[in-house]
C-alpha cells in the first residue's frame, strides 16, 4: 500500500517490462539514484511499431498499478521499445495511460530513458552492446541528436550479441566445410546447438532467434580471451563495429566531458550498456578502442528506470522532445 502519491517508472522491452515505484518530489536533488522500490518484473511486448503495439504495451503496463491503493498514483512514465520508430504511437500510448489512470502520463523510447538514466540528464553518447546493437547521441544545446544502428539483425546490430553469435556459426560452417580455419568455437558451439547438420533445425526454432544467436556471445569472448585466433578476430571487428556506431553518433564531439577523471578535457562522453559489456575482457578492449577514437568512457550514473523517473519530473533536460506527455 502507498501513503503517498507516488511515481510509476516502467522499461517496456521486447522481451523483458520492469516497473518501480518512487516518491514524488524525491528527484534530482536527492541524486538520480533515489529510493525505489520494485513493482514488477515480467515478459514485455513486441514494441510500439509493430502491429497492435499500443494495446500489447497497456496489457502489459497496466497490471503494474491495479492493486495499488492508499495514496495512488501521482503520474507515471514509460520508456517503451519502438517508441522513437513510432512517435505517433507513442503519443496514444501516452493519452490513454492517463485517460485510463487519471494521472499525467508520460512515453519516450527505452533507448532514450537508458541514455537519461546513464548519463544523469547530460548530454553525451550511450552505447547500447547487448543482444542487440545502437548508439545514441544527444547534444545539451539540443542542436543535435543521431541514432545510430539499431536497425535489427536482418540489416544491423552490429557488433551486438545476436552478431556475435551469428558469426560464430559462420565460423564454425566454414571450417567444417574446408572453407576456414579450425577453431575452438567447433568444440563450444557444438555442445549448445548440435552437429553443424543441427544448425538449420536449431536457427528455425520456436521464439526470438536474435536472442537465442545472442547465447552463443560468451562463447565467442570466452573464447577470443583464451586466445583462440577465429574468435579473436569476430571479437575484435566486434569492438570496430561498436567503436564506430558511438563516434558516429557524436561526430562533432557533441558532449564535454564534466567528471574530474576524464582522460581528455572536451572528449565526448560515451556510456556504456548491456550485456556484452559484463564481459570484463570485451568491455576493457571496447573501453581501449573508444579511448583511441578520442572518446571518454564514463561508469552510467543510473539505468533506464532512474532515467525514466528523471523525465517524469524534469522538463529541461535535452532529451524533452523525445518525450510524449498526456494529463
Amino acid at each position: 500500500m502507498l501513503s503517498a502519491p507516488a511515481l510509476v517508472a516502467v522499461d517496456l522491452g521486447k522481451s523483458r517490462c520492469r516497473a518501480v515505484i518512487a516518491e514524488l518530489g524525491g528527484g534530482p536533488e536527492h541524486g538520480l539514484r533515489r529510493d525505489r522500490r520494485p513493482l514488477y518484473d515480467g515478459v514485455g511486448a513486441p514494441g510500439l511499431a509493430a502491429a497492435g503495439g499500443v494495446q500489447a504495451a497497456l496489457d502489459a503496463i497496466l497490471p503494474l498499478v491495479e492493486n495499488l491503493t492508499g495514496g495512488g498514483i501521482g503520474g507515471i512514465m514509460v520508456g517503451a521499445a519502438g517508441a522513437w520508430a513510432a512517435p505517433t504511437a507513442a503519443s496514444e500510448l501516452a493519452e490513454r495511460l492517463a485517460a485510463l489512470l487519471r494521472v499525467p502520463a508520460a512515453v519516450t523510447s527505452d533507448v532514450v530513458s537508458a541514455h537519461a538514466g546513464a548519463l544523469g540528464g547530460i548530454g553525451g553518447v550511450l552505447l547500447i552492446a547487448g543482444t542487440g546493437a545502437a548508439a545514441l547521441g544527444i547534444r545539451d544545446d539540443s542542436a543535435g541528436t543521431r541514432l545510430v544502428d539499431g536497425w535489427g539483425p536482418e540489416v544491423g546490430d552490429f557488433g551486438s550479441g545476436s552478431w556475435l553469435g551469428r558469426e560464430a556459426l559462420r565460423a564454425v560452417l566454414r571450417a567444417s566445410a574446408g572453407l576456414g580455419s579450425d577453431t575452438a568455437l567447433s568444440g563450444k558451439v557444438r555442445g549448445v546447438v548440435g552437429e553443424t547438420s543441427a544448425v538449420p533445425g536449431w536457427l528455425a526454432q520456436d521464439g526470438s532467434l536474435p536472442r537465442r544467436l545472442a547465447t552463443l556471445a560468451p562463447i565467442v569472448l570466452d573464447a577470443a580471451e583464451a586466445g583462440d585466433p577465429v574468435a579473436g578476430e569476430i571479437a575484435a571487428e566486434s569492438i570496430r563495429l561498436l567503436t564506430a556506431s558511438a563516434v558516429a553518433a557524436a561526430p562533432d564531439a557533441a558532449a564535454p566531458v564534466r567528471t574530474p577523471d576524464a582522460p581528455v578535457p572536451d572528449a565526448p562522453a560515451v556510456a556504456l550498456h548491456g550485456g556484452l559489456t559484463q564481459h570484463a575482457w570485451f568491455r576493457s578492449g571496447l573501453e581501449s578502442a573508444l579511448r583511441a577514437a578520442g572518446r571518454a568512457v564514463l561508469m552510467p550514473s543510473g539505468d533506464a528506470l532512474d532515467g525514466a523517473l528523471l523525465l517524469a519530473e524534469r522538463r529541461d533536460l535535452p532529451h524533452e522532445r523525445f518525450v510524449h506527455r498526456a494529463e
